[in-house]
């Protein structure tokens, strides 16, 4: 039998990047992009600033969640306004640890809670909903270029990265 720091070290599969997004200014609006330069400050282009909270990211399997909890299908990832939406792989179990993804190594700090301008964006309650699931703050360890469909997986795993072209 394997010791539990083994089994809370391990993940099941890499995960992979399916959204990127900046917020040039406060209230602007998410822009779409299909490659983004990480620098020491976050996205290139996106108003975070250096530090625990450069970048954000949330799975992209939360985003039906949030949908459910408000009785419809999944939310956007505009509505959430964080950086990086990933898949497949489970952000909460690598609090602490640094990410590879494309050519950046980024640190999960803590969760992204979320903020009353939740309800503007997803209506009555969802504050409540997007609670739990709200995504992840990180802070830049090494810059580099991400894109879309780049694998996203624990730093120290060294597993090859790969490019592959979004579907």
């Amino acid at each position: 039998m394997e010791p539990l720091s083994a089994l809370i070290h391990r993940v099941a599969q890499p995960g992979r990047v399916v959204w990127i997004g900046v917020r040039p200014g406060r209230r602007d609006p998410m822009t779409f992009l299909h490659t983004a330069h990480i620098g020491e400050g976050g996205l290139t282009e996106d108003r975070a600033k250096p530090g625990k909270r450069a970048v954000t990211l949330v799975q992209a399997e939360h985003l039906s969640a949030i949908g459910s909890y408000l009785g419809r299908g999944p939310v956007s990832p505009e509505d959430l306004r964080r950086n990086l939406v990933v898949e497949g792989i489970n952000l909460a179990g690598l609090k602490g640890r640094r990410l590879r993804l494309g050519g950046a190594v980024l640190e999960i700090t803590g969760i992204c809670a979320p903020c009353s301008r939740m309800e503007d964006a997803l209506g009555p309650g969802g504050y409540a909903a997007v609670r739990g699931h709200g995504g992840w703050c990180a802070k830049v360890v090494q810059t580099g270029q991400v894109a879309l469909g780049d694998r996203i997986m624990p730093a120290d795993e060294g597993l090859p990265q790969s490019r592959s072209v979004p579907e």
